[in-house]
């Protein structure tokens, strides 16, 4: 079977930067990565059957979830289980395999071999939203089961163009209800609902926030965080999302290890990295809950993108750690434009 001539642009890409990431180099082609990986040679495409493809996972032991976003990547080793799902909501609720599942956003799935054989999972609009790949210490015979059960004939990814959206202007949102419904929450988890209730951006709520409630820091606040949490051992949260899913760790963070413009973490069972130069703006938000007030760390791109969300560990019922908040609301000290050196110091 004769090579596509998308496939062998990109590895044309690769002989002369090996390093290449097949992200960066859809980008540099100008097509999606969905739309390139449809046509690598080591891929299959998969049934879209949600439930089973991914409740067979289990049966593989350990594997690497990665989820990313533009300027952050997330991945954690563990094993995919107690997977739930209803309709087109999903959660993996494990310690290490954390996720949370938006299913509509779904739309294209691709085994891919080679060294490493992984589940790679597309929207619409071509982007990666999921991948799952082998470990050392996965059963790949059972793997391979599992991608043999959901082949499904090839075909193209032909992606879908994103639609614009434009802010609401501030003078058409009830800044008062906006911010009385904020002072009234009870769960982290309402506050998606009081943003798509009043029509505002994420950024925009933050600005609009009640008094105390939102404060912007620098961006160097991110290497703040984890350089004391690491000092501290201090347990933290760490959520990175894009709109098809939510990848959570929960725990210590040991090494850190700034790379050029990357800042990342670089721990057994969890790596996470963070390219800063594409982070813009961060703020530190308190929002009230019936356990009492939960403080985190939220980070955007220049256009109002949330990257990742930084907590102390916490559970249902029990009030954040007292360390955490004394972190949390040193970060406000910190001004937008603080080198990020001076930041993890200050």
């Amino acid at each position: 079977m004769s090579t596509h001539p998308l496939w062998q642009r990109y590895q044309d890409l690769k002989n002369a930067e090996p390093r290449l990431r097949i992200r960066d180099a859809a980008a540099r082609i100008g097509v999606a990565e969905g739309e390139l990986v449809a046509h690598d040679p080591a891929a299959r495409r998969l049934r879209p059957d949600w439930a089973p493809l991914l409740g067979g996972l289990k049966a593989a032991g350990p594997l690497l979830a990665l989820t990313r976003n533009e300027a952050a990547v997330h991945e954690k080793t563990g094993v995919y289980d107690h997977l739930q799902i209803d309709g087109a909501i999903g959660l993996a609720l494990n310690p290490e395999i954390d996720l949370r599942l938006f299913l509509s956003q779904w739309a294209h799935a691709f085994a891919v071999g080679g060294e490493r054989p992984s589940l790679q999972i597309f929207d619409r609009h071509g982007d990666a939203v999921h991948k799952v790949y082998a470990t050392d210490r996965s059963d790949r015979a059972a793997l391979a089961a599992l991608f043999d059960a959901f082949a499904a004939e090839p075909a193209p990814v032909v992606p879908e163009p994103r639609a614009a959206t434009a802010e609401k202007p501030d003078a058409g949102i009830d800044v008062e209800a906006f911010r009385s419904e904020w002072r009234a929450l009870t769960d982290t988890h309402e506050f998606f609902g009081l943003t798509r209730r009043h029509g505002v951006t994420r950024t925009q709520a933050l600005r609009l926030a009640p008094e105390g409630y939102a404060e912007e820091t620098g961006v160097g606040a991110v290497d703040a965080v984890l350089t004391r949490a690491a000092a501290d051992g201090l347990p933290i949260m760490v959520f990175v999302a894009n709109p098809g899913c939510v990848q959570i760790h929960t725990g210590p963070v040991h090494r850190i290890v700034p790379m050029g413009p990357w800042l990342n973490v670089l721990d057994e069972g969890f790596n996470l990295h963070l390219r800063m130069d594409l982070f813009d703006r961060a703020w530190v938000v308190r929002k009230p809950t019936s356990d009492g007030t939960v403080t985190s760390l939220e980070c955007f791109d220049r256009d109002g993108t949330l990257l990742v969300q930084f907590f102390g560990e916490r559970k249902p019922g029990k009030p954040e750690l007292p360390a955490w908040t004394a972190l949390a609301d040193s970060l406000a000290a910190i001004a937008p434009g603080t080198p990020r050196e001076e930041a993890s110091h200050a």
